[in-house]
């Protein structure tokens, strides 16, 4: 069974900086593109940032350009959001997503459980 779970969010005031991880476990083989999605209330849940098995190609939605950077650690299984200089905008419930082959055989989506992300002062 494969799980991808969340960590590092939290309540911050705008301007300050958070990281948040990704952690996938389980019976995997590999892991295929990685991407960050948030969810505010009252919105659809909108594409973050995604990055390649092997880090060759990123994109960004143009709200959060040259302010995250998203990172992986293979060798960790692991996703990491860097987020810069916060808006009250960026409040969401943040999402990873993962394709990832697992020893039974089959290819699928994976998401974690997410973590809330408050910008406020």
């Amino acid at each position: 069974q494969v799980q991808l779970v969340e960590s590092g969010g939290g309540l911050v005031q705008p301007g300050r900086s958070l990281r948040l991880s990704c952690v996938a476990s389980g019976s995997i083989t590999s892991i295929y593109g990685m991407a960050w999605y948030r969810q505010a209330p009252g919105k659809q849940r909108e594409l973050v940032a995604h990055i390649t098995s092997g880090s060759s190609y990123i994109n960004y939605a143009e709200s959060v350009k040259g302010r995250f950077t998203i990172s992986r650690d293979n060798a960790k299984n692991t996703v990491y959001l860097l987020m810069n200089n916060l808006k009250p905008d960026d409040t969401a419930v943040y999402y990873c997503n993962a394709g990832i082959s697992s020893q039974d055989g089959s290819t699928k989506m994976y998401w974690g459980q997410g973590t809330q992300v408050t910008v406020s002062s």
